[in-house]
């Protein structure tokens, strides 16, 4: 599990949130998370780039094979099976692509929606969020910012002093005890160190003024506190929402994404294992003895009977004829079948050999007459393949 990101090492105390001007951070954070929005959409855009590529792959894979299938020596159950593979890729294909449209479409715009909504900016610049508590922070910091600058500048100068008086103490100290040197340059260190010691209890004044100065400042601290705790604590509540909406926007991105949970993607897989366990080697075995074994119909030899050949009506040299002016028989004459035929036009007639009809329309010179069957279709059938019911 990811930790959280570690602070650079630097002086923990000055680095305290309650330390003039540290409250920037958390001013900043609103714009960082902005950013981080931005990030969040280009990122799964590219991811839906990745998706959408690979439902491509996965399409041409699927038609480059499938046109390669049918010339491959497989048949049956096992030829089922294999062609089922590019089925279910095709239908995978289609389930990556629709990931790829949703990561845009559905999630790219729910962020950027709520991105607008949730990020007002000002009328020149920046947002409203950064600047409010930007303004809130400083004014509640400003009197104790004050404060700790007049109590640092007091404790300075005590320090200072206190540090010129030990320093005058210990040359004095060395002057001693070196026996070569002279006592008028001892008579100097010591007097150095008696006007450190009278500068001290001039600033002894300063000391009291550092005490009562850092009392101000303690006093002062819880007001301080409350007012930058109830400032952060919205600053807080701010950045809660947005993190449970980006909570929420992962883990629609993760049900978009995790496949495996994907009831489409269980079914193409069930379907596909359940066409694998049908390969049957009998049926398959079986279903080639039947198309290209000895199972194959054949039509042994046999006498066959003759059938009359068909002269192919020529429409046009019969319309020339002027089809008008040919006798037309008044309720039809009755013809028996001899043989089967079957009209290759659309209005020739198709009949089986012995069925009766009428002849409408004596024979013309291309041998074809016009008849009517028991249905009451009306056509062109060859004068040979009939004879007339006695």
């Amino acid at each position: 599990m990811a930790s959280l990101p570690k602070e650079p090492p630097e002086d923990a105390k000055k680095q305290s949130f309650w330390m003039p001007r540290n409250y920037v951070r958390t001013v900043r954070r609103t714009d960082q998370s902005f950013q981080a929005c931005n990030d969040i959409v280009a990122c799964f855009r590219e991811r839906a780039k990745v998706e959408e590529q690979y439902a491509k792959q996965l399409s041409q894979w699927s038609s480059k094979w499938k046109s390669k299938v049918d010339s491959r020596p497989l048949y049956g159950s096992l030829m089922r099976a294999w062609q089922c593979f590019f089925t279910s890729t095709e239908r995978l294909s289609e389930l990556h692509l629709s990931v790829s449209q949703s990561l845009v479409g559905e999630e790219g715009s729910r962020v950027k929606t709520w991105q607008k909504e949730t990020f007002p900016k000002r009328l020149l610049c920046g947002f409203k969020e950064s600047h409010d508590n930007s303004t809130s922070f400083s004014r509640a910091q400003k009197p104790w910012s004050k404060k700790l600058k007049k109590l640092e500048k007091v404790r300075a100068d005590y320090h200072k002093s206190c540090q010129r008086e030990q320093a005058a103490v210990d040359k004095e100290k060395q002057a001693n005890e070196n026996s070569e040197m002279s006592d008028e340059k001892k008579q100097k260190f010591g007097e150095a160190r008696e006007k450190a010691s009278e500068e001290k209890e001039k600033v002894r004044g300063e000391a009291d003024r550092y005490e009562k100065m850092l009392e101000d400042v303690s006093s002062y601290t819880p007001r301080y506190m409350e007012e930058m705790e109830a400032i952060f604590e919205n600053a807080q509540e701010e950045e809660r929402k947005r993190i449970s909406f980006l909570k929420q926007t992962f883990l629609s991105i993760h049900r978009h994404l995790d496949i495996t949970n994907n009831e489409s993607v269980k079914a193409v897989y069930s379907e596909l294992h359940q066409t694998l366990m049908a390969i049957n080697e009998q049926d398959d075995l079986k279903w080639w003895k039947n198309n290209h074994g000895p199972g194959m119909p054949t039509d042994w030899p046999k006498i066959e009977e003759w059938v009359p050949p068909v002269k192919k009506l020529n429409r046009k040299k019969r319309e020339q004829k002027n089809l008008g002016n040919r006798p037309v028989m008044i309720g039809g004459v009755k013809v028996r079948a001899l043989y089967d035929y079957v009209g290759e036009e659309g209005d020739e007639l198709s009949f089986k050999a012995g069925e009766v009809f009428l002849k409408v329309e004596e024979e013309d010179d291309q041998g074809w007459c016009r008849g009517v069957l028991s249905g009451g279709k009306e056509g062109f059938y060859p004068a040979n393949y009939v004879e007339v019911v006695e």
